[in-house]
C-alpha cells in the first residue's frame, strides 16, 4: 500500500511569481494563476496542502475579454437588506476597481474552503506596472496563449 506524499515544512520554500496581465485573456489568465497558487506547477504538489506559492499580478486594468462581455457581464453584491442588490458591469469594474475583476475570476477557480481562503491571500494584484514586492525577487511567468 502506497502512502500519500506530504511535504515537510522544511521542504517548502516560498516561491514568488510575477504575471503581466497586459493584453491577456481574463479566463486563461485566471486559470493559470489559480494553478500556480495551488502549486500544481511544482514537483512537491499535494492536493489540499499549501506549497508556498505567491503570485503578483501587474497591469490588471489592461486585461482583455472576448465577445460582448465588457457590457454584458455583471458583478452582483447584496447588502442583505430588501432591495439591496447592486450590479456593476465589467467595463465599470475595470474602470473603478480592476483588481477585483481578476480576484473574482481566480476565486471562482479555487476551492471554496478554508484552504481556498488561505491560498487567495497569497494573490497580490496591482493596476499599474509597479509593485512593492521587488525584495522577494519574483520570477516572471509567461501566460500560455
Amino acid at each position: 500500500m502506497e502512502k500519500t506524499y506530504i511535504p515537510k515544512l522544511s521542504e517548502i520554500k516560498e516561491t514568488w511569481y510575477l504575471v503581466n496581465a497586459d493584453n491577456q485573456n481574463l479566463g486563461r489568465l485566471a486559470s493559470q494563476i489559480s494553478s500556480m497558487l495551488l502549486g500544481k506547477n511544482q514537483p512537491n504538489f499535494t492536493p489540499g496542502f499549501d506549497t508556498g506559492a505567491h503570485v503578483v499580478v501587474i497591469n490588471c486594468e489592461k486585461v482583455q475579454v472576448t465577445g460582448k462581455k465588457m457590457d454584458e457581464k455583471f458583478y452582483h453584491r447584496h447588502s442583505q437588506y430588501p432591495g439591496g442588490l447592486t450590479s456593476i458591469s465589467l467595463r465599470q469594474q475595470l474602470g473603478s476597481h480592476p483588481d477585483r475583476v481578476i480576484r473574482s475570476a481566480v476565486w471562482g477557480m479555487l476551492p471554496h474552503t478554508k484552504y481556498g481562503r488561505q491560498v487567495i491571500k497569497k494573490l497580490k494584484i496591482y493596476a499599474g506596472p509597479e509593485h512593492p514586492h521587488q525584495a522577494q525577487a519574483p520570477q516572471l511567468m509567461e501566460v500560455k496563449e
